[in-house]
């Protein structure tokens, strides 16, 4: 199973070298028009800021959004790797690919996830309030949570570089 995490610059880049089957945008409202135009049946597109506390004007990521990954997820088969990418690719992307990688492989510690994630990325630092909508929502009691506060904020990089999260069973 392969999650490939990007920014939205690199994306065109990414889709032509590594040919993923499917495409999840996580990108601030008022740059949601200039995500990327491939694989429209196969593309999830989030207007969502990429914040965890209430701001004002800003759209924080909530339960339906958590909720339309993971079934967006449900529809992608592992044989060919899903392309994720916010703006920068170090925050909203990082807690999608996370997420998704707990949801498809439910019996890997989510400790070992997020330290693969760790290691495929020094920069990733999963947007904390999608990981806790997500551990609530798959029921993970907390280790989700857990998990991304072991490995600590990524080292600061704007944007980050496109980096494939591969987790093996």
């Amino acid at each position: 199973m392969t999650l490939i995490v990007s920014p939205l610059r690199d994306v065109e880049t990414v889709v032509r070298f590594r040919r993923p089957s499917h495409l999840i945008t996580l990108l601030d409202p008022h740059l949601i028009g200039e995500a990327p135009r491939f694989f429209p049946d196969r593309h999830l597109k989030l207007a969502i800021d990429d914040i965890w506390e209430t701001s004002t004007g800003k759209v924080l990521p909530t339960a339906d959004h958590v909720d339309r990954i993971l079934e967006f997820g449900r529809g992608w088969r592992p044989d060919a790797p899903l392309l994720v990418h916010c703006f920068a690719g170090v925050s909203r992307s990082t807690a999608t690919a996370f997420i998704l990688a707990c949801e498809h492989n439910p019996d890997v510690a989510e400790a070992d996830i997020a330290q693969a994630l760790r290691k495929a990325s020094g920069s990733a630092t999963p947007n904390p309030l999608m990981v806790q909508l997500a551990d609530d929502m798959m029921n993970r009691k907390g280790r989700m949570v857990d998990a991304v506060s072991a490995i600590g904020q990524g080292v600061y990089s704007y944007p980050g570089a496109p980096f494939e999260l591969t987790v093996r069973r």
